[in-house]
């Protein structure tokens, strides 16, 4: 057997194993679908948002969907002239997927928030933040939950 024929066997198992497995990709796809509809749905203009600027922090794994704890950091000086005004959570797998709304003012010093969520299943949580002249930045965590902690 040649050099050559080895390849196409390893690329023709592979594409067929790769047609047969569950892709990541496809869940990935299918969070950003419903992060962009639950985002729009609060928001409007979900293609507004620009990933960046925002910290999302959560575990890795967490063994309860019921209380998962979550810290969202903005950066930003929180001056009069540039301030964080509101950070929205999402949870797009979730039977309702906008989880909370905080409203920040430049009095604050630091737009940072935290909180404890619930979590139906495996997902990537988002956070989007609202700054003073109107743009939007989101940040994102993929949390692994073994024990849902929402039903529909």
């Amino acid at each position: 057997m040649t050099d050559g024929m080895r390849r196409r066997e390893v690329l023709a198992v592979a594409g067929a194993g790769l047609a047969l497995a569950p892709l990541p990709w496809r869940a990935a796809l299918a969070d950003d679908d419903a992060a962009r509809r639950a985002i729009a749905e609060v928001l409007g203009d979900a293609d507004a948002v620009r990933e960046g600027r925002v910290a999302f922090n959560a575990p890795a794994v967490a063994d309860n969907g019921a209380m998962v704890p979550v810290k969202v950091v903005v950066d930003s000086p929180m001056t009069e002239a540039d301030h964080v005004t509101a950070i929205h959570v999402f949870a797009p797998q979730n039977p309702r997927a906008f989880i909370a709304a905080f409203h920040l003012s430049p009095l604050m010093g630091r737009a940072e928030v935290q909180t404890r969520i619930r979590l139906g299943r495996t997902q990537r949580v988002l956070a989007v933040a609202t700054l003073s002249d109107g743009t939007r930045w989101s940040g994102a965590a993929e949390v692994r939950v073994t024990l849902g902690g929402c039903k529909s």
